[in-house]
């Protein structure tokens, strides 16, 4: 009879003055002693407080060059045109990148003439044409002349300096250099008003030697994932799944999750020429923060929350984290 009752307590959940479930597997964080809390601490404290040294004395994450307008057209027929500087076309020829250098932005920035205490906002459109130089010198058409998409942006500014603006964005970079003709149409009633003095077009990518921090970085952190891993595995083999606690379950998720967003698929973004790899380390990225949002949410609704049903307790909670998971990845 007793062994009946004793098996049957293992499914009785606890009351609300237990301060821990019968039947979870105790985890070694209740039975510290104050002067391992003091190594755990310590320890994590000169972790990071290395990782801050290594960011502040490490390479810029990404690595800008600077062109102007006037530079531009310097040798062409368009030089002494007076409205050049509102509607293009500049044709520019990006620095020489490489694999490491992951991705390309083409950010521009407008001077004008204003003196004015003012602020002015004006809405205009933007067409890029993309050419990419291969191995051989020669021009091979990206983005055609006869394709270009007009995307419409938003110019603000204050007295005579205008907020940059995004003009393209390349995820991956398959070429070493890139010509880019970029046209603006519905600047030329701004310009007649504040006149246009300068513009300058900044080719923004990832600094090389950053991205190769990143890759030993991401290769340390994988390794001593897995190694956690098995070692989680190895210490709770013996349990049964249904006498861990919550966050040991939790952990058990969290774990593998944490190895994909360290991403061993990472070194495929410089060995393949393809928007794929980016694409996965940022859904791999955002998968991993979302679930440890969910993590904390469930964490903190389930103190002394005995029924843990899948409608009522999960999926609300999937329902407010999946448009945040969502908008990262389209974000990213």
């Amino acid at each position: 009879m007793n062994d009946l009752f004793s098996e049957f307590n293992r499914y009785i959940a606890p009351a609300y003055h237990h301060d821990r479930c019968e039947r979870s597997v105790h985890m070694r964080l209740y039975s510290m002693q104050k002067r391992e809390f003091v190594m755990v601490f310590l320890g994590f404290l000169i972790c990071f407080g290395l990782a801050i040294v290594i960011g502040l004395t490490g390479p810029p994450i990404t690595s800008t060059s600077e062109i102007t307008a006037k530079s531009i057209l310097a040798n062409t027929s368009l030089a002494n045109s007076k409205t050049v500087l509102a509607t293009g076309p500049f044709a520019m020829k990006s620095p020489l990148m490489t694999t490491y250098s992951q991705q390309l932005w083409l950010i521009a920035k407008l001077v004008t003439d204003n003196n004015d205490d003012e602020k002015y906002d004006k809405s205009f459109q933007v067409s890029v044409a993309i050419d990419g130089i291969t191995e051989q010198h020669k021009p091979l058409s990206i983005l055609r002349a006869d394709s270009v998409r007009n995307r419409t942006r938003h110019l603000s500014c204050v007295r005579n300096d205008c907020e940059e603006f995004t003009i393209l964005h390349l995820g991956f970079l398959e070429y070493a250099h890139y010509i880019i003709t970029v046209r603006f149409y519905g600047l030329e009633t701004f310009h007649q008003k504040y006149n246009i003095r300068s513009i300058t077009f900044y080719f923004k990518t990832y600094s090389p030697e950053f991205t190769q921090i990143e890759i030993w970085f991401r290769f340390i952190f994988l390794l001593f994932t897995f190694i956690v891993i098995c070692w989680y595995a190895h210490t709770l083999r013996k349990y049964p799944i249904y006498d861990w606690s919550i966050e040991q379950k939790w952990m058990s998720i969290l774990l593998p999750l944490l190895l994909l967003y360290d991403n061993p698929f990472f070194p495929s973004i410089f060995l393949m020429n393809s928007w794929f790899p980016g694409m996965l380390d940022a859904i791999l990225q955002a998968t991993f923060l979302c679930s440890l949002l969910m993590f904390w949410l469930c964490i903190y609704h389930g103190l002394r929350q005995n029924e843990r049903r899948f409608i009522r307790f999960y999926l609300p909670k999937i329902i407010v984290i999946l448009p945040i998971w969502l908008c990262a990845i389209v974000l990213a």
